[in-house]
This record gives C-alpha cells, structure tokens and sequence, in this order.
C-alpha cells in the first residue's frame, strides 16, 4: 500500500496568513476607535468609495432597474432553490418537550438571532450568488433583521445583480462596503446603530481573517479562506471532465487549492495533461487566477486503494468534494470530512456555487472536520428549560446536594437544601458531607 504524490503543492493555504493577520489587527484597532470615519476612509483609499454607505430604498430601486429581466428570472429561480432547501432545514430543527424519569419536565425551544450580518465578495467577479446564499438562508431561519454588504463594483455602488439578489432575498439594510471594514461595521453595528449576531459570508484572506478575530465578539458562520475543491476519481472517470472541474474553481484566486485524489495513474496523467490546456482557453482575469493556482496549491494524489483514498480526503477535509467513480453509495456511506459532497459526474461544484440548493459557503483549511457549512442552524439558538414539579425535588435535590459537596460547592448544596427544607419540613433527606474549608 502506498500513497504517490504526482504533483505536489508548493504553497499551502497558510502560506500568507500571518500577513493578512498584521493588517487585518491593525485595521480592526483603528476601526474600533475611530468608528464610521475610519470605516469611511478605508472604503476611499482600498475600494475607491466615497459614495453613500447605506443605500435608501430609492437608491436600491433605482440601481436595480438596469437588471435585464431574463436575469431577474435567473436569480429569482437560484433563491427559491436556495431558499426552500433552507426551509426544509429549518423544519428538521424542532422545538421538544419530555418528561424525564425523575418528572421533571425538560424542553429546548429554537429560535433565530434577532441581527444577521451577510457578506458578498466584490472584486475580480460579480459574486451574485453569495448574496442570496447568505440573506434567504437568514430569511428561511427566521431572522428578523439582515445587514447586508458588498464592495463597489468597477468604480461604481455595489454590482445591480448583486443588489438585486440581497433586496430579492429580503435583505433589512444594504451597504456598500467590502472587506475587513464592511466585516468589523456589521459586527459593530455602525451605520445601523443594532450590532449583528452573527456575521457571515465568504471572502478574501482579510475577510476570513476579520471573521476569525471577532469571532466571540459575534457568530461566524465557518472559519473560511480561498475555495478549495478535491476530486476524487477511479478509472471510469472522464479525465476532461475532471481537469473542467478542477480548473472551474482554482479560477477563484490564485490561493486556491485544487486537488486530484486517484486510484488510476492512467486518469491522473491525463487530467495533469488536461488542466493546463483548459487554463489557457481562459479569459484574462479567469487564467491567471487559475494558472497560478494550479501551479503553486494544485495536487494530484495516486492511492492503492479507495480506503486509502477515503484517509488522504477526509485528512484533506476539502470545502468541495467531488468523487467520479463506480458505487457512489460506497463513497457516500465512507466519506465524512467535507465541506460538501457532490456525487457522480452529473453534478459539479458549480451548480452548488449558483443554484441546486445546499449552500455554497462552506468550511475551508481542514475545518470540514469539526464543522458544516453555512446553513440554518448558523442562525437558530438552541436554548434549553426545565420545569420541576414538587414531587420531583427530593431524588434530584439530594443528588445535586451530594454532587456539589463532594466537588467543594457547599452554596451550590444549600439551594437544593433550602428547597427540601421548605417543601418536605421534617423528612431526613441524605445530603452529603457539609464542606468547612
């Protein structure tokens, strides 16, 4: 059994993060300072804007006006996908009520965030989807207030298609801001006056890094950096296909990983073969990215075996999982590390980053392993009660009595003793050595 790297990475996607680190401190300090103004001044000087931060409802109509309506249609399809994969989510979640052996009566009661941040990149793409991947996900929760925020777009407000796809999906306020400074005035509450719970949305190294450090501050949906895809693929697998699929997200960034996982060292040459010729048939903007993210982050990995497939890609813990090969049932029950899994040639990653349903924004850098991605549990509090009937009082009383003598809490004990006191006047209950010290 062994385990062949056919081409190696050279960087890892920790490779700039204390950087991105140094900046991202330093702006946040400035910004919980100086507030607005430096919200302001960081807008002019990184993203060119010194328009208005929050658009007005006559801003936003006005703007959105120049949406062609075929591509209203388009959006408009991509949210009630989105959003009814989300509802249905939200209906798995339910509120419960049980009466456990001691008769108390214990409950959990779900319930959304009352303010969502939602962050849609700006940049080298209109990142359309992103902003309804983040509201209609808030909406279908139940959030009552949704803050959303985009960068400027070529010189100008946030993107019309963008706009559209926040005011469509029920976006409360939008903003045109991008970066760490749209990331910390969500968390912050500037602009709004009403801080948000929970902040989320992908985006950059700075963003995520933004994300990070107010994490705690606020809710964050997952600690998230450049896309990431993995394709996992045996000999029946179509190499073409497979090179479309991992160049279609190394266009991301150029600090986008894309990673072959294969038990045919026949598919393998063919897709290394294949990615750099589909790379070339790009458009400017679209082959750099992916050019040099395939030569510094891409991987092609030969495996004996499909079990040792299964290790290399839950190590690897992809945001997206792709896996082109016989008995999709096999990979399906063995797999569990993934941001999300997309089974079979008829599916591909970018049908999740526009339109099928599940969300796109999912976990990056190996934390597929603890966490999901974005969806409506990131929005819900599930928050527990209990209601005790008198006669349930002495068995737990007693045993709470005990439990906290014998860990040194003698307070905690006397309010179990004060009630068995009060509701049983006389009866010797077994309470536990009293702690001195």
């Amino acid at each position: 059994m062994s385990v062949t790297w056919l081409k190696k990475a050279t960087k890892t996607p920790e490779s700039n993060t204390s950087e991105a680190r140094r900046v991202v401190e330093e702006m946040l300090t400035t910004i919980k300072v100086e507030g607005e103004e430096a919200v302001r001044r960081y807008a002019h000087t990184l993203d060119k804007w010194s328009g208005e931060i929050v658009l007005t409802p006559e801003q936003i109509a006005a703007q959105i006006r120049e949406v062609p309506a075929d591509v209203r249609r388009d959006i408009d399809y991509a949210i009630e996908q989105v959003y009814t994969f989300a509802c249905a989510q939200r209906e798995s979640v339910k509120d419960i009520e049980v009466t456990l052996p001691s008769g108390l009566i214990a409950g959990q009661k779900v319930l959304p965030v009352n303010t969502v941040g939602c962050y849609a990149p700006a940049g080298r793409y209109a990142h359309i989807a992103s902003a309804y991947m983040g509201v209609a996900t808030a909406r279908a929760a139940g959030v009552k207030n949704i803050i959303a925020c985009s960068g400027p777009y070529l010189g100008q407000s946030i993107h019309p298609c963008v706009l559209y796809a926040f005011h469509r999906a029920g976006a409360s306020t939008i903003m045109t801001l991008g970066g760490v400074q749209a990331i910390s005035t969500m968390a912050w509450g500037l602009f709004t006056g009403t801080p948000a719970d929970v902040v989320v949305g992908p985006g950059n190294k700075f963003v995520a890094e933004a994300k990070r450090t107010l994490f705690g501050q606020v809710g964050i949906d997952v600690f998230a950096g450049p896309s990431e895809v993995a394709v996992i693929a045996d000999d029946s697998a179509d190499a073409r296909v497979v090179a479309c699929d991992l160049v279609g997200q190394a266009e991301h960034g150029h600090e986008s990983p894309a990673w072959l996982f294969t038990t045919s060292r026949a598919l393998a040459e063919a897709v290394m073969a294949e990615v750099p010729r589909l790379i070339d048939l790009l458009p400017p903007v679209a082959r750099d990215a992916a050019s040099c993210a395939w030569r510094d982050y891409g991987e092609v990995i030969l495996c004996d075996s499909r079990e040792e497939v299964v290790a290399i890609s839950d190590r690897y813990a992809s945001e997206h999982l792709e896996v082109h090969t016989r008995d999709l049932n096999w990979w399906l029950d063995s797999l569990s590390c993934y941001g999300s899994l997309f089974l079979g040639e008829e599916t591909t990653v970018a049908f999740g980053d526009k339109c099928s349903g599940p969300n796109h924004v999912l976990p990056t850098k190996g934390a597929a392993r603890y966490s999901g991605g974005l969806s409506v549990h990131k929005f819900l509090k599930t928050l527990t009660w209990q209601r005790m009937p008198r006669e349930a009082v002495p068995q737990i009383g007693e045993a709470t009595a005990r439990i906290s003598r014998l860990e040194g809490m003698e307070a905690h004990a006397r309010t179990a003793e004060i009630r068995l006191e009060k509701y049983f006047p006389g009866i010797a209950f077994q309470l536990g050595t009293p702690v001195t010290r």
